[in-house]
């Protein structure tokens, strides 16, 4: 937790420091209490050190960090025009899964972070844009994953704060939001500038050299992709079909190793076409802000940019489904449709975070906690919110929907048994001959089942990030049939705020 003048270049640890630095700031603000508790927690020669001392500071930094997060929830309550129902949302986000799973169980501080962007997304609702703009400012600079957000930010405050209805500039806004803005980059980066670690800073924040995927495939669109290239590879081995493969692609993609993903039989993905794609996505989005500037359509815009880029960014993170999940929640009570899409990416974007949680006991907890949360949600929202099929493929859509929400509890069982029938196989197929001058083991099988036990130890994990992608994908969909839609059937208690 040490940091220090050069915490960029540190190189001894695969997890070094790759934020900006006003989390460095931020850590080194913990060092300094860590250091009285045990001076074990800064050294940093001192990698791999778990006393309970580390357990017992990190888990109350996070709790104390997160109660940023409680403050603004509770101003979303007082604010608002329908407090019983936000009282259920900010409940909610504050006992979220996600944040157990990720802050409380991993020890980061993602909800002290979102409480941040909570606060900025607060200040939009009370019509203080400005603050909202700083606020946003302050939160990059303390992690750049929230830049998938940028877009909606930067066109919001530049269509509803910088300029007039009519389109004229207003200078004196512009001037003062600019200023605020650099004087936060200032702060934050003047240091590195004048030390010379900007190229540095920049290769850690930015690192393109990682792959398209990461070591767990998140669940997007490119986990489907590189999914159907493994299908296809087996088909080509299977049948000998007069296909190309790329040698170095036929373990690259399921070793669940950070690196360079290659495709066997799929044409390579480079980080310029992932650009190009989030772009295209984003864009429309943003048009659509450009000429509705309100709360509402910024808040949903907001949560599309999250949305396209994790679903098509490069080297996703599974834990960056957050940056769906939490602003996704202020419209869940909007309308239906919004609960639904709600509903359906919640429980598949909470499932995908189970795989950073494997030890039994904590097994145990997270599934409990995230049946019971999604459960309560949906008890509580749904009489809220509930509106009866229009039509006869509303009603198909519907059964779809939870044929698919209902093959989690197998998915759930299959990850949990896997293992131990891949365990037996093994001992199964292990050889029982004793070697001797008269007699040699076969040896070649053994190995050969060896390597195909090998290669199936991937599939819980593969078959866990399509199946959530899937979902994600669908609410994505839905989600973006919504907002091009909102005036013309999807107003609710939003729709009035500007």
């Amino acid at each position: 937790m040490a940091v220090n003048c050069c915490f960029h270049l540190e190189t001894r640890s695969f997890a070094a420091l790759d934020y900006p630095p006003f989390f460095a700031y931020f850590e080194k603000l913990l060092s300094i209490p860590a250091a009285l508790v045990d001076p074990n927690i800064v050294d940093l020669n001192n990698q791999n050190y778990d006393s309970w001392s580390v357990i017992a500071y990190q888990r109350t930094t996070v709790i104390l960090s997160e109660l940023i997060l409680g403050v603004v929830l509770i101003k979303f309550i007082r604010s608002t025009i329908d407090p019983p129902t936000q009282r259920i949302i900010s409940a909610s986000l504050f006992l979220h899964p996600g944040f157990l799973i990720v802050d409380h169980i991993h020890f980061q501080y993602n909800g002290f972070m979102f409480g941040i962007l909570l606060w900025s997304i607060l200040m939009a609702r009370n019509g203080n844009k400005l603050a909202c703009g700083v606020l946003f400012a302050v939160l990059l600079n303390f992690k750049h994953i929230y830049m998938y957000l940028a877009p909606a930010y930067f066109i919001y405050l530049l269509r509803g704060f910088c300029m007039t209805p009519s389109g004229e500039l207003r200078i004196k806004n512009f001037l003062s939001l600019a200023n605020a803005v650099i004087a936060v980059f200032v702060v934050s980066l003047g240091p590195f500038i004048l030390m010379g670690q900007i190229p540095q800073l920049l290769s850690r924040l930015f690192p393109f050299t990682r792959g398209l995927n990461h070591a767990y495939w998140a669940p997007n669109a490119w986990a489907l992709i590189t999914a159907a290239d493994r299908v296809l590879l087996r088909y080509v081995k299977h049948t000998g079909a007069n296909v190309s493969i790329n040698v170095s692609g036929v373990a690259s993609a399921s070793r669940g190793l950070v690196g360079d993903t290659v495709f066997a039989v799929i044409p390579n993905i480079r980080p310029v076409h992932t650009f190009i794609i989030t772009i295209l996505f984003q864009s429309i989005w943003l048009v659509k802000l450009w000429f509705t500037p309100t709360y509402k359509s910024f808040l949903t815009a907001l949560t599309l940019c999250g949305y396209t880029s994790f679903l098509f960014g490069w080297h996703v993170h599974e834990k960056a489904v957050l940056l769906i999940l939490v602003p996704l929640s202020l419209l869940a009570a909007e309308r239906h449709a919004y609960f639904r899409t709600f509903i359906l990416a919640s429980i598949a974007g909470v499932f995908s975070l189970f795989p950073l949680i494997f030890t039994p006991a904590e097994s145990v907890v997270k599934v409990i906690y995230s049946t019971l949360w999604i459960l309560i949600v949906y008890v509580h929202l749904s009489r809220r919110v509930y509106e009866f099929p229009k039509s006869l493929s509303y009603v198909i859509l519907d059964g779809v929907e939870k044929i698919y929400i209902a093959g989690f509890p197998f998915l759930l069982v299959f990850v949990g048994l896997f293992p131990a029938f891949l365990e037996r196989q093994r001992a199964a197929q292990s050889p029982m001959c004793v070697p001797s001058i008269a007699l040699e083991c076969p040896g070649n099988s053994a190995n050969q089942s060896e390597t195909s036990s090998a290669e199936m130890e991937f599939l819980p994990l593969m078959l866990t990030s399509v199946y959530c992608a899937i979902g994600l994908i669908w609410g994505f969909l839905r989600l973006m049939f919504i907002y091009l839609h909102e005036e013309s059937t999807y107003q609710g208690q939003l729709s009035g705020l500007s």
